[in-house]
Formats: structure tokens, C-alpha cells, sequence
């Protein structure tokens, strides 16, 4: 699913290809990997039946995690998915403090955004990795432009 979801972000965002190389999505019950980088939990809920030691998360930013009204009403069923990813990004505004220093670190360094939930398609991991991928494109190519 990552590479699948890799390879459509390059389509959308070609200007800023070399930096979606940074930025993965993992499952939580997936084995920790050297590649992995920054392992960033961003579900509200700690998954259920895994140890801190097992998971290897360096941190846990709840703040960006759906509401739990919003998370409740999903309930991670892909008839509702368009309309989740709309009300979802609403409520990203709020945080955009955290998702632009998210982008900065992501920039700089492999991160894993680290998820709970079974379908690896209908999350909220997917819906903010597009939203910090667009902030990283975006800041690519603002300092492409600055150097012209």
C-alpha cells in the first residue's frame, strides 16, 4: 500500500519528488525496521494488545489525531471515506503548527507516521501524510522559486 500511495503522490506533487522518499506509512504491528526512521504515532488511542517496547515509537502526537466525535463517526467505513478526509482536514487546521514543523522534520529526515487501524487505505495516517506531503512540495518548491 505505501509504495502504491508513493507512487500516485509523484504524479501529484512532481515538483517535490525527492522528498516523499522521507515520509512512510507503517502499521503499528508491523516489526520496527532501522529503516524506518521516526517512528510517529498520529492515532488518539495507544493500538490495542502492543507493548511501548515492541511498537518503537519516538513519539506520540494524539494532537493530530482525528476528534474522537470524528473517529467514533468514521468508524473505518470506506462508504464514509470522502467525507471523513473533508472533515478531517478541517480539523488539521488547527494544528498546522505541528504539521509544518512535521513537513520540517520530514524534510530533513526519513519519518514513519505510525497507525493503528487494519485497512491501510481508509486511515487518518493516509489523510495527513497527503496533507504534509503537499506542505513539503510546497516548501520545495518555494525555494526553488526563491533561488531564480
Amino acid at each position: 500500500m505505501t509504495r502504491l500511495y508513493h507512487a500516485r503522490c509523484r504524479v501529484y506533487y512532481g515538483a517535490a519528488r525527492e522528498v516523499f522518499d522521507m515520509l512512510e506509512l507503517k502499521r503499528a504491528y508491523e516489526p520496527k525496521s532501522s529503516a524506518d526512521g521516526r517512528r510517529i504515532l498520529v492515532d488518539r488511542l495507544w493500538p490495542r494488545g502492543l507493548s511501548k517496547e515492541r511498537a518503537g515509537i519516538d513519539d506520540w502526537l494524539k494532537d493530530l489525531a482525528p476528534s474522537t466525535e470524528l473517529r467514533k463517526w468514521f468508524a473505518h467505513d470506506p462508504a464514509k471515506w470522502q467525507e471523513f478526509q473533508r472533515r478531517y482536514k478541517r480539523e488539521l487546521h488547527e494544528h498546522y503548527d505541528l504539521i509544518d514543523e512535521l513537513a520540517r522534520l520530514a524534510r530533513r529526515r526519513r519519518v514513519t507516521l505510525v497507525f493503528g487501524a487494519r485497512d491501510e487505505t481508509h486511515n487518518d495516517a493516509v489523510v495527513l501524510a497527503g496533507v504534509v506531503r503537499r506542505k513539503m512540495a510546497r516548501a520545495v518548491t518555494l525555494k526553488r522559486a526563491a533561488k531564480k
